[in-house]
């Protein structure tokens, strides 16, 4: 990680910029020009034995609407670069300074908090928020005196942290990120949800991957679901495109009753248990008006059980700064009692590893075959998937022979396991990384574009 420099103002020459003697031997040109995201000044450097600090003009900082803080320093050519600066890019905006987004405001003003420790200038804000004549962000920061707006440049690098798949097809909102790139040459990174069909196929042609998946069909048949149910007795019909558990079927076959039996959630937030006596009667009394279209149908892996309710993991992973993939948490979520999912939001329970795994080498063994597959997966996913990636939420199980499955990638993963205390090392690291992702990404449209669009 390169090193921080804590900003001061100087009113002494105008347009002057004074940097640490250590960074005079990073460029073989003479420096003219100072940048801070996309705007852009001309300026005079001088070189000084400085601790940890830069010295800047206040009409350079006012050029630059550079705010105080710590900054990094990528010199380039005759061109220092200072920030670099993030720009997470949302929606739902409210209105209030209080809360400016909403229930997600906390949210976000974790990752505002994580940019100090990094060394990196980082806001929020939404599409109403540009004015494209100037190239200025009316944005959002958040500090200790609470969340305030300001005027500041448009970003090095954006953070795509928009809330769901229908907000992210609106078409002004596609505008602005077209317009960024294509104009402004801005890498974005996260740019799209996961779908989990495309990950499965992408995932199923590769050896090292395709141990990971779970019988797995697109839009099956009943006839389908039929000869799968009496191989497995116990299925999913899980939304192509879903979230938070919701629309989630589990269907169980009793043999020796010959009767079906299904586990969802209701539209009132109810987990239902219901019986029918064909597979016919569950489509018209349960399954609705759904299209089986945009259904997959997996079959059901045993997993490990605690105190009769299974468990699954949550596994993070995190580019760096150097852009290389690092597993950055890994929480079990156990089950509510009668539920299809282990999701929070549907009475499940967060479990670290330690809570979970008594003995060390069984913990230890989960530890590192999580890991492991979540590492394969996204480098594999990395590869295949169009745009920039910077994290990756998997939602794995181990089953009673100790094999991993994959049930699902999420390029926005939610962060519920951080409400555990004991992971509050892992929420920071986490985040931290996330914008340590941001310089990596500045740093190449710096010194080599062309590499970012091969």
């Amino acid at each position: 990680m390169n090193p921080s420099y804590n900003i001061t103002v100087t009113f002494t020459a105008s347009k002057t910029l004074i940097l640490p003697a250590s960074a005079r031997h990073e460029t073989n040109h003479d420096i003219t020009e100072v940048i801070f995201g996309t705007a852009a000044s001309s300026c005079f450097v001088e070189f000084q034995e400085l601790n940890g600090a830069i010295k800047i003009s206040k009409d350079l900082m006012d050029d630059l609407l550079l705010p105080l803080g710590k900054t990094q320093l990528i010199l380039h050519q005759n061109t220092v670069y200072l920030g670099p600066l993030i720009g997470i890019f949302t929606a739902g905006f409210t209105g209030s300074i209080l809360r400016p987004i909403g229930n997600r405001s906390l949210f976000f003003a974790k990752y505002l908090t994580a940019q100090k420790s990094a060394g990196l200038f980082a806001y929020v804000f939404g599409a109403h928020h540009i004015d494209w004549e100037t190239g200025i962000v009316n944005g959002f920061t958040f500090d200790d005196d609470g969340w305030r707006q300001f005027k500041i440049p448009l970003p090095n690098v954006v953070y795509d942290r928009l809330p769901n798949r229908e907000i992210e097809e609106h078409h002004a909102l596609k505008m602005v990120k077209r317009r960024l790139r294509t104009e402004y040459g801005i890498p974005w990174f996260n740019p799209g949800f996961f779908d989990k069909w495309t990950i499965h196929q992408l995932l199923l042609p590769h050896a090292e991957t395709a141990l990971y998946l779970p019988e797995t069909k697109l839009a099956p048949s009943k006839e389908e679901i039929e000869v799968m149910l009496h191989r497995h007795n116990s299925v999913y019909l899980k939304p192509r495109n879903g979230s938070l558990g919701l629309g989630v079927f589990q269907l169980i076959y009793s043999p020796d009753e010959q009767t079906y039996y299904c586990r969802y959630r209701s539209d009132q937030e109810d987990n239902i248990l219901r019986k029918y006596r064909s597979l016919d009667q569950f489509f018209m009394y349960s399954f609705g008006s759904r299209k089986m279209d945009d259904y997959l149908l997996q079959e059901r892996i045993k997993l490990i059980r605690i105190d009769q309710q299974q468990i699954d993991f949550r596994v993070h992973t995190n580019k760096d700064s150097q852009g290389r993939f690092h597993v950055t948490a890994i929480a079990a979520k156990m089950a509510g009692k009668g539920c299809v999912t282990t999701h929070v939001d549907n009475g499940g329970m967060i479990k670290t590893l330690e809570e979970l795994f008594e003995q060390e080498d069984e913990r230890n063994q989960a530890f590192h075959s999580l890991t492991l597959a979540a590492l394969v997966l996204s480098e594999k996913i990395d590869q295949s998937i169009e745009g920039f990636i910077g994290e990756i939420g998997f939602d794995l199980g181990i089953d009673a022979c100790k094999n991993v499955w994959l049930f699902e990638a999420n390029s926005k993963p939610g962060r519920s396991i951080f409400s555990h205390p004991a992971l509050k090392e892992e929420d920071l690291h986490s985040r931290k990384l996330s914008l340590q992702y941001a310089l990596y990404l500045t740093k190449i449209a710096i010194e080599e574009p062309e590499a970012l669009y091969e």
